[in-house]
Parts: structure tokens; C-alpha cells; sequence
């Protein structure tokens, strides 16, 4: 199955999950001495490794971050093909000032937010479901 594409769908079924912890962005040069079952998420981009981690996990391996971010999932499963859906929640969270990091995987969008914002930016997600 390749996921939900109808964007009213989407917003009226999206159940924001809270994932327990802190996380934060790092760079790396390279994975060397790093064992990827302590990396949540990571990406290559032409300057450098992206690393998303739990923030003690970056502590112990003496990493730079510049902020504390809490992880909310969008458990339903989203099509890659889907309009829409980053917009929309992307526009109710900077009408708040709260800044989004959004990474999207096969299965679900999973939102990064700062780790101060983390229960209004819960809130208004939860109202998609609840409006619709």
C-alpha cells in the first residue's frame, strides 16, 4: 500500500504521537565510530551527515547541537505522493511561531519541534481531527 493521499483524510486521521525524549540535529564528517542503532534518523547532504539522535546520545559522543527539539509522528500513513499535508500543518504551526523540522519517510511525516514548543504544537495539531 502506498498510503493516504486525500488531504482531508490525511489532516482527520493524522494522530499526532509524542515520541518520548530530546533530540537534536548533529553534523558529522563521516559514520566512523558510530554505531547507527544510536541514530534515529540521518541523511547525506554534500557538506556533511545529518544526524538526528537522542540528545544523551549526542552528549556521549561529544556532538554539537544548536537546540533541544521534541519528535512528534503523524501515525497515519501518508502517501509520498500526497498535496498538501506539510502545508497545512506547517501554516497552523507558524501561525503559533513555532518552528517545524519535517522529515518524511515511507510510512509516516515526523515532525521535529523545539523541545519548549512541544505541547502547544501537540495542541494544534490535535485539533485537525478534532475540526474535521
Amino acid at each position: 500500500m502506498s498510503g493516504e493521499k486525500d488531504l482531508q483524510q490525511l489532516l482527520k486521521t493524522m494522530k499526532p504521537e509524542h515520541n518520548p525524549g530530546d533530540y537534536v540535529f548533529c553534523k558529522v564528517e563521516n559514520l566512523e565510530g558510530i554505531s547507527l542503532n544510536g541514530i534515529e534518523m540521518f541523511f547525506k547532504e554534500k557538506e556533511a551527515i545529518t544526524l538526528i539522535l537522542k540528545k544523551e546520545t549526542a552528549d556521549i559522543l561529544r556532538l554539537d547541537y544548536s537546540v533541544v527539539m521534541s519528535w512528534i509522528t503523524l501515525t497515519v500513513h501518508s502517501s509520498l505522493e500526497a498535496v498538501g499535508l506539510t502545508a497545512a500543518f506547517s501554516k497552523a504551526l507558524s501561525d503559533k511561531e513555532i518552528s517545524c523540522n519535517v522529515v518524511a519517510a515511507f510510512y509516516h511525516d515526523h515532525i521535529f519541534v523545539n523541545k519548549k514548543d512541544a505541547v502547544q504544537a501537540m495542541q494544534i495539531l490535535g485539533l485537525f481531527s478534532n475540526s474535521m
